[in-house]
């Protein structure tokens, strides 16, 4: 079974998250947000943590990286496409409105990817739009997506930003149209929806272009 534990921080409210399996106690964590080192921290009492999993690079979702690595030595996963910008924090063009520490990526994320934690079985998505390496976490089996800021509660990331690129979104948000409704999804901001709430999806290009 997954364990999913998400604090809201920082300037922008960043979904920070734990992901665990509850037989082997394995876990990871999920997009560091700023000030969310120590909720993290304490959340990982009791389980061997892993990994640093982030689903895009910007530095909302960053901040806490270093921070992290230092305290329990995990290796970190980005999708290439966004690595640069995790060694330089704003060389994407977004201003960093708090410091931020670049940190040396260990692992490249792929589509299609399998990531095992435990029993647990996290398929990379690779859904670029909101920022060119953005990827979402599905596990299949449990009927989780943790999706980044490619999709919110009834929104999606925005397309406003340096390195956006709304014809990649339009083609990200298919693929995550085709997963089963009942598929909860965690965003990097905001409350939790689920596939089938968001029905929307299928005409995301005539609501938000």
């Amino acid at each position: 079974m997954a364990i999913l534990e998400g604090f809201a921080c920082g300037p922008f409210q960043t979904n920070a998250y734990l992901l665990a399996c509850s037989d082997t106690q394995k876990g990871v964590f999920i997009d560091p947000a700023p000030e969310s080192c120590d909720l993290l921290t304490r959340a990982a009492t009791g389980y061997e943590m892993e990994a640093i999993l982030l689903t895009h690079s910007h530095w909302d979702h960053i901040a806490d990286v270093k921070k992290l690595k230092r305290s329990f030595a995990l290796p970190l996963y980005v999708h290439p496409a966004d690595s640069e910008n995790v060694r330089t924090p704003g060389s994407d063009g977004l201003p960093l409105l708090i410091p931020v520490e670049g940190v040396e990526p260990d692992h490249d994320l792929v589509d299609g990817q399998i990531l095992e934690v435990g029993e647990l079985r996290l398929r990379v998505i690779h859904t670029p739009g909101h920022s060119p390496g953005g990827v979402c976490f599905y596990l299949e089996k449990e009927k989780i997506l943790i999706s980044g800021d490619t999709l919110f509660k009834g929104s999606i990331g925005n397309l406003s930003f340096p390195t956006a690129d709304p014809s990649a979104m339009w083609k990200s948000l298919k693929k995550l149209e085709e997963l089963p409704p009942e598929t909860r999804v965690y965003s990097g901001h905001g409350p939790s929806t689920s596939i089938g709430v968001e029905s929307w999806l299928p005409q995301a290009k005539e609501l938000f272009s």
